[in-house]
């Protein structure tokens, strides 16, 4: 029950960084290109976990026989890779659409993966509750309210940003599998080097970086880098070691609650009433879905 809780506040926290780091990530697209922002970004995410892998290395002796490490690197291997390329798919699609889609469509269209999620689990024979899809259905209710605008229509990029949700399920679906088999600061190193690797054959194929360019939104690559990607991505990965793929899909998404509050708290911007009621529908949405998880234990 106790790795449970701590699992859970892991995932908050990550949601959290994700919707506060929203504002860097939109204010580097207007310095750089999409694949570029995501090149620099996950090598700095993936830089950022050397110290603590090299760490946890050299604090206490090895004492794993040479089969046992030789299972847990093919394991990295494939959680690093497999992560890596669902987690590319998904960011390389949302950043390039977002160039063409207000964020509060982006937001919305994206956080769509806490539909994907039950869905694929379902397909994989999984049982839902009852509870847990009134929680889904609960939630997109309260991110349409929160993310939504009227009178915007739906074009190319938005089926693009739904394909992108998907994969964002499956991302969250993949790290679920690998979660309980590896290290989760090893395992996100990979899945950043790997997803940097990618975006760098993008960035030379259709963009032209500048170190000026760079330079010039330092600040944003460095929180959506460190913060955003070391940080986030490691506590999530963690955090799924003991929570249900729904479930965390459900806390996951609570990013864009996050993302509305630290305007209004930080920035200033105002909250509508409308946007008051979806976060209302989505914190009931996870509590209803925590509750169901509880009474499973």
């Amino acid at each position: 029950m106790k790795n449970k809780l701590q699992a859970n506040l892991a995932l908050f926290l990550t949601a959290a960084i994700w919707g506060l780091s929203f504002v860097a990530q939109r204010e580097g697209m207007e310095h750089i290109g999409p694949f570029t922002f995501n090149m620099v970004r996950s090598f700095l995410g993936a830089l950022s976990l050397l110290p603590v892998i090299l760490w946890v290395k050299f604090s206490k002796p090895d004492k794993r026989t040479k089969r046992m490490k030789r299972y847990q690197h093919i394991n990295l291997a494939r959680a690093g890779i497999g992560c890596g390329l669902a987690l590319f798919t998904a960011m390389s699609i949302q950043q390039y659409c977002m160039q063409y889609v207000s964020a509060g469509k982006a937001g919305f269209i994206t956080a769509l993966y806490i539909v994907f999620v039950p869905l694929i689990s379902v397909l994989q024979g999984e049982k839902l509750g009852r509870n847990i899809i009134i929680s889904v259905i609960l939630s997109v209710i309260g991110l349409y309210l929160l993310c939504f605008k009227s009178g915007s229509g739906f074009n190319i990029y938005d089926l693009l940003l739904l394909a992108g949700a998907f994969f964002y399920g499956v991302h969250i679906l993949v790290v679920n599998f690998y979660s309980s088999k590896v290290n989760a600061a090893k395992a996100c190193c990979v899945q950043f080097f790997v997803m940097g690797v990618l975006s760098a054959f993008l960035t030379i194929l259709f963009e032209t970086p500048s170190i000026e360019a760079m330079i010039d939104c330092k600040i944003s690559l460095l929180v959506t880098g460190f913060l955003a990607c070391g940080v986030a991505y490691t506590l999530q990965i963690y955090g799924q070691k003991y929570t249900l793929p729904v479930l965390a899909s459900l806390i996951l998404c609570t990013e864009s609650v996050f993302a509305v509050l630290g305007g209004a708290f930080i920035l200033g911007e105002t909250m509508f009433p409308k946007e008051i009621v979806g976060c209302c529908f989505m914190i009931v949405a996870v509590l209803l879905a925590n509750l169901y998880s509880a009474e499973e234990k």
